[in-house]
């Protein structure tokens, strides 16, 4: 098990969060989409049973790109302790999102603070699944704050707590799982069978991140003006479960309850109207503002989660030896 120093995840947080995804080089998550594209069709082919050769599918890219992360930073630790140290940062690094989600979500807020809804619908069909094509403002600027909230899970905390449980190839093995999620992890015709293995052990792997993610929301948010800690640590818990999703209402509802808005509701996705029940309901809807201190709270708590996880690897903290 590769066990790098918490300088590794600083490096790895700092640079995610002020350069972002390099555009001119090669990214993991692209290359594991690719791979997931290249393979999808050959376990079709070798398994009949759609089910089957989903969990074969599923089992196999998670498995390959662990792998392959525990070899390549091993082989690089083997080489010379500086070397090893550069690979593990790096691979952490792709696998945190801080500044594209929130440069993403800003240029969303950018094209409805000078009312072009239209640009702003095709900016936000970028980061969200749903059909935008008909959200009005207030559609756009709920489902804004809702992918800034849901993302923070997906595209920092989880990957974060991965590292400290399995090492960066921990880390490296859900992005993948992630990854696969999002491609295949559908209830449609296509996917409902083949994507079904993907999208449980996508549940899995963010259960324990996805309950964590109340507490530091509730954390950062008391560390910000005019945002309420305890309203979102109260939110969390009490509606974070009125999410189809046994993950994603956690943070959500977390967001809604520090930021006194109401989020969720009926979306259309892929032609198909899903009755999404609304989280924060007693609370009025976002206005464009609430994309800023979304973003902005998102920011605070994925600083948050890197303080804690220093924390216990400074303390040795038995059950994050992978780290």
């Amino acid at each position: 098990m590769i066990e790098p120093g918490g300088y590794i995840l600083i490096t790895a947080f700092i640079l995610d969060f002020f350069l972002g995804d390099p555009r001119q080089l090669p990214h993991l998550v692209v290359g594991m989409g690719k791979a997931i594209h290249f393979f999808e069709p050959r376990f079709r082919q070798m398994f009949k049973n759609p089910l089957t050769a989903g969990i074969f599918f599923t089992c196999f890219l998670v498995g390959t790109a662990y792998g392959m992360a525990w070899v390549l930073t091993g082989w690089a630790m083997r080489i010379h302790p500086l070397l090893g140290a550069g690979v593990q940062t790096l691979l952490l690094f792709y696998c945190f999102s801080i500044k594209g989600l929130k440069d993403a979500a800003m240029a969303v807020a950018t094209s409805l603070s000078i009312k072009d809804l239209k640009t702003a619908r095709k900016k936000l069909s970028l980061i969200v699944g749903r059909d935008t094509r008909t959200l009005d403002e207030s559609g756009v600027t709920r489902a804004a704050v809702e992918t800034v909230a849901e993302n923070f899970v997906d595209g920092f905390l989880a990957p974060l707590f991965w590292a400290l449980v399995l090492g960066v190839p921990g880390a490296v093995a859900y992005k993948m799982i992630n990854t696969l999620d999002s491609m295949v992890g559908y209830r449609n015709e296509t996917y409902v069978l083949f994507g079904r293995a993907s999208a449980r052990l996508d549940d899995a792997a963010n259960f324990i991140p996805a309950r964590l993610s109340v507490f530091v929301i509730a954390v950062a948010a008391a560390c910000l003006p005019n945002i309420s800690g305890r309203r979102a640590w109260r939110t969390g818990w009490s509606e974070g479960r009125q999410h189809k999703s046994p993950n994603a209402g956690f943070p959500e509802a977390a967001f809604a309850g520090a930021l006194k808005i109401r989020l969720g509701g009926p979306s259309i996705y892929h032609g198909t109207r899903v009755d999404k029940p609304y989280i924060g309901s007693v609370f009025n809807d976002p206005d464009i503002s609430a994309v800023h201190t979304a973003c902005r709270l998102m920011q605070t708590a994925s600083i948050t989660g890197l303080v804690g996880a220093l924390v216990l690897i400074a303390l040795n903290f038995t059950v994050f030896k992978g780290f």
